[in-house]
């Protein structure tokens, strides 16, 4: 049993696993949204929620505890200005992790980590509700190359019908010059 044993090593030692936190946190609050693994998304839900939560105390100290994680002042600046204010009510869960469902070269699980209630979340809401009138027009035309693909289908049945007619015939011939030959 593995008691008292928290966390996944993905495979790295400690100082890159480290690394690839600070290196995955900064992106996550420069973009608000990254895919990575499921694997590094679980691991990194906890690592960048304890940030937001420093940077919502907004003094000197806490700054200098976030900096130590993400050295990039941009990113420092953006998590106590805008986004410690966006959280600032909000008492923890500031991450979504969304299934992606299997990477294409080695089926590697996949997610989408992103911060809630950000900009980009919300646009992407309305956006989903607008495509209904295409898939109508797209039904139409499903219906139209629908009759227009039996015709061809049943021309290419007679097309084979003939073939096989004309190979049996062609076949009958062949016999016959065999007989007549043989006699």
């Amino acid at each position: 049993m593995n008691h008292r044993v928290a966390g996944r090593k993905l495979g790295r030692t400690t100082e890159h696993r480290v690394a690839l936190l600070r290196n995955l946190s900064t992106q996550l609050f420069a973009n608000e949204k990254i895919q990575t693994t499921l694997a590094k998304a679980k691991e990194l839900r906890p690592f960048a929620e304890r940030l937001v939560t420093i940077s919502k105390r907004g003094t000197l100290h806490a700054r200098r505890q976030v900096a130590r994680h993400i050295h990039d002042r941009k990113v420092v600046s953006k998590l106590f200005d805008t986004l410690s204010a966006r959280y600032d009510q909000r008492p923890g869960g500031y991450t979504r992790i969304i299934k992606l469902g299997p990477r294409r070269g080695d089926s590697a699980e996949m997610a989408m980590i992103e911060l809630v209630d950000s900009e980009g979340s919300e646009a992407v809401e309305p956006a989903e509700a607008a495509p209904p009138k295409k898939k109508k027009k797209a039904k139409a035309t499903k219906k139209t190359s629908k009759k227009t693909t039996k015709k061809p289908a049943e021309k290419a049945t007679k097309k084979t019908a003939k073939k096989k007619t004309a190979k049996k015939k062609t076949a009958k011939k062949k016999t016959t010059k065999k007989k007549t030959t043989k006699d």
